[in-house]
């Protein structure tokens, strides 16, 4: 695979971003009626996938999940990291972690921004490439093409946990991911939710486990 690019974010794009997450701590709001550049973006989606509207609200409670959510996605991540399948031939195996750990993370940033845990569990489920649209749309600023085709191939996760054996046409395709490539694509990822919102690592956390 060629050599991974994922453009660092822009800081016009946190600066609106900060400046909409204190308009969504006053009040919730229809997306429909969200300032520019994200309403209209998040309408379209809507469309898209024929979603109920969301209401983004800011809360305590949403925040203390999104928190819950990340450590989640961070405690996966290092299990992933650990190498345990490293080998071509276990690609499905890490696919399967790599789904959870980003399904993890882009709804704590979801979270983060307003989205209700149950829209959450109603609309986005297991569907990684939904998910990172959605995040994008709001906010994410994560333009790594190589992400975005490797959540193409995650969704929705929970095909990676099945044994084709006896199957061999039904085996859902890597798309040429390998764990060598697919690791730290997910880290990107993580790393990224971790700046934009903000929430501390998880207890016992050493970022140089991974170097």
């Amino acid at each position: 695979m060629a050599k991974l690019e994922c453009p660092s974010s822009d800081s016009k794009i946190n600066t609106s971003r900060r400046a909409l997450l204190r308009g969504l701590t006053v009040a919730p709001v229809a997306v429909s009626l969200v300032a520019p550049p994200w309403g209209g973006a998040l309408a379209s989606l809507h469309r898209r996938y024929d979603d109920e509207p969301a209401m983004l609200a800011r809360t305590k409670d949403g925040r203390a999940i999104s928190r819950f959510r990340y450590h989640n996605a961070e405690r996966s991540g290092e299990l992933m990291e650990m190498g345990f399948f490293s080998e071509p031939r276990h690609a499905p195996q890490v696919l399967h972690q790599a789904g959870f750990v980003c399904q993890q993370a882009l709804c704590a940033y979801l979270l983060d921004m307003g989205f209700a845990d149950e829209w959450n569990a109603r609309h986005i489920r297991q569907d990684i490439a939904k998910a990172l649209a959605y995040a994008k749309a709001c906010g994410l600023a994560h333009d790594c093409p190589d992400m975005a085709r490797l959540a193409v191939v995650l969704s929705p996760y929970w095909k990676w946990g099945y044994h084709y054996d006896d199957w061999e046409e039904d085996r859902p395709h890597t798309g040429g991911f390998i764990p060598a490539t697919i690791v730290p694509l997910v880290r990107a990822l993580l790393e990224r939710v971790h700046d934009v919102t903000g929430h501390p690592r998880p207890r016992g956390w050493r970022r140089e486990r991974r170097s």
